[in-house]
């Protein structure tokens, strides 16, 4: 696992062992952020459920101003923590649950990744509470990680959505900013 580009293009990131960890691929992270590019320079990002901090890391080397990194695990913060320390990333990280990270979030986002364990249905509610939280900047989106395709719930517009296996990529937008 590695930076694709911007920055920190090449660094390498430490990941989980074993299989029990499904980590964004590099395949996917490409091609997520090349349509994400044009709403990354000086966005504020969260990666609420972080992992080992890659989505949040390649926000921020492809030119975002901030990212917040949120996991309920505490051996992925640590890993997370482990990979922003030898970049020299210095970012807010949390030890949360997503709703309690949601609620409690400052301030608004222009980007917020949500990769969930596949198994987890949590794309409805997440997009609920950022709704209700007013959490995006105008023109914001949540990007939705799953392995089914994710619908629109009301308030939203599924923006786009991309396949690459068993992986599946929404991008949200609220349909009444």
């Amino acid at each position: 696992m590695r930076v694709i580009a911007g920055k920190y293009r090449g660094r390498v990131l430490a990941g989980f062992r074993g299989d029990a960890i499904r980590p964004t691929s590099d395949r996917v992270k490409e091609s997520l952020f090349a349509v994400l590019t044009p709403r990354l320079a000086g966005a504020r990002v969260l990666d609420l459920f972080c992992g080992s901090g890659a989505l949040g890391i390649e926000a921020l080397s492809r030119g975002a101003r901030e990212a917040v990194f949120n996991d309920i695990a505490r051996e992925s913060v640590a890993l997370c923590k482990k990979n922003l320390n030898a970049i020299g990333i210095a970012a807010e990280i949390s030890v949360r649950d997503y709703r309690a990270c949601l609620l409690g979030a400052a301030g608004k986002f222009g980007i917020i990744f949500s990769d969930p364990p596949y198994r987890e249905r949590y794309t409805e509610e997440i997009l609920r509470l950022v709704r209700e939280r007013d959490l995006l900047e105008e023109g914001g989106c949540v990007v939705a990680e799953s392995e089914r395709e994710e619908v629109a719930p009301e308030g939203w517009v599924r923006a786009d959505l991309r396949s690459y296996g068993r992986t599946k990529i929404a991008i949200f937008e609220r349909s009444d900013p």
